[in-house]
């Protein structure tokens, strides 16, 4: 059995589409890890001009209960006490990539400025081992159902990559069979460590 796949899974706000994809790799025995580039943590607000902005140190248990204060009803009725609730399960807070030194075989995002950001983040950094890490982008539109269906989608490319023979010969050709799977289109770059 060849060891697990050391998977990132990264949006913009570590919110929603990462905690999904990390909630559902880590029932199926990944080693995973999530993560958001933005600057701050950004929730939907009241009014679309109006967002709930944390900080990346703030928790999970402190927004829950900021929402909780503010309306209890209306983040009841988005769906954003349910996400928060199970985000404090799967982990403390939000993480931002750029912080993180760790290394991964494969880092998934959800949307391509994410996707250009890791890249940059990576590229930036010096190259130590030359240790190759795939960045592998999959547009996931940041809505609950989208979430939910994206990460079922990451799960499978990630079981099917943790079940290739030899995961960089074979990478590009299972991305293509996952696009005419799915009909989406796949951003793959390699950096390096």
């Amino acid at each position: 059995m060849p060891l697990p796949l050391r998977v990132a899974v990264v949006c913009s706000s570590n919110q929603n589409r990462s905690m999904e994809a990390h909630s559902i790799l880590s029932k199926r025995g990944f080693s995973v890890r999530s993560f958001g580039t933005g600057t701050h943590v950004k929730l939907p607000g009241a009014a679309p001009d109006k967002p709930n902005v944390y900080d990346f140190r703030t928790t999970y248990d402190q927004m829950y209960h900021d929402l909780l204060r503010k309306d209890k009803e209306l983040y009841t009725q988005n769906g954003l006490l349910h996400m928060l609730d199970r985000n404090k399960r799967i982990k403390a807070a939000p993480e931002r990539f750029q912080s993180c030194r760790d290394v991964f075989d494969l880092i998934v995002t959800c949307e391509e400025r994410v996707y250009d950001q890791v890249v940059e983040e990576l590229s930036s950094r010096e190259q130590e081992t030359c240790q190759p890490v795939h960045v592998v982008n999959v547009d996931i539109q940041d809505n609950h159902e989208e979430a939910t269906l994206g990460a079922f989608l990451i799960c499978e490319l990630c079981q099917c990559l943790q079940h290739a023979e030899d995961m960089e010969n074979e990478i590009s050709e299972l991305l293509q069979d996952f696009e005419e799977k799915s009909g989406r289109t796949f951003l793959h770059t390699v950096c390096f460590y």
